[in-house]
């Protein structure tokens, strides 16, 4: 996936625990650490906003563009109706 989330690095240089991180955004810890392990398919805008609340960082610090081959993207049927994506 040509999207990288550097949120281990972030999370490193601001000396915050995983647990302490979820509590703070009211996120699932299985969730943040989807999203620590670079396992998330998709990041809600308000899970992103949260981030970088909390973290006091901007979006750039977070996401990294790793060129490589193109992931596809589901379509709205993928989801099924009523679920948008992302954790």
């Amino acid at each position: 996936m040509p999207i990288k989330l550097n949120l281990d690095r972030v999370m490193l240089e601001q000396r915050i625990s995983l647990t302490e991180l979820a509590d703070r955004i009211g996120i699932t810890l299985a969730n943040l650490s989807i999203l620590k392990t670079n396992k998330a398919r998709a990041v809600r805008f308000s899970t992103l906003e949260a981030l970088c609340r909390e973290l006091k960082c901007q979006p750039g610090d977070l996401l990294e563009f790793v060129p490589g081959p193109a992931s596809e993207l589901p379509g709205p049927a993928a989801n099924g109706p009523g679920q948008p994506g992302g954790v």
